[in-house]
């Protein structure tokens, strides 16, 4: 690896939602700690196997895209 800040790190790639693997869709940790459902303001639980984050107050299923949670109502499945 060269000083050259310009060049990206090799254990960075496919971090961030790009790149295939199981941790492709996985939204960052510390994000999940910070988000919560927009319409009851509690937390989330992740689900693996869907790739969604669960309101279940709300009954709501946010899908996350490319590790990008999407927070709209209007995306989100009815549970």
């Amino acid at each position: 690896m060269t000083d050259d800040p310009r060049e990206a790190p090799a254990d960075r790639v496919g971090r961030g939602g790009r790149g295939g693997g199981d941790d492709a869709a996985r939204p960052d940790p510390r994000m999940l700690e910070a988000l919560v459902c927009p319409r009851t303001q509690q937390r989330l639980e992740w689900d693996a196997e869907a790739g969604e984050l669960i309101a279940r107050r709300a009954g709501l299923a946010y899908p996350v895209r490319d590790g990008i949670p999407i927070m709209l109502v209007t995306e989100a499945r009815r549970l």
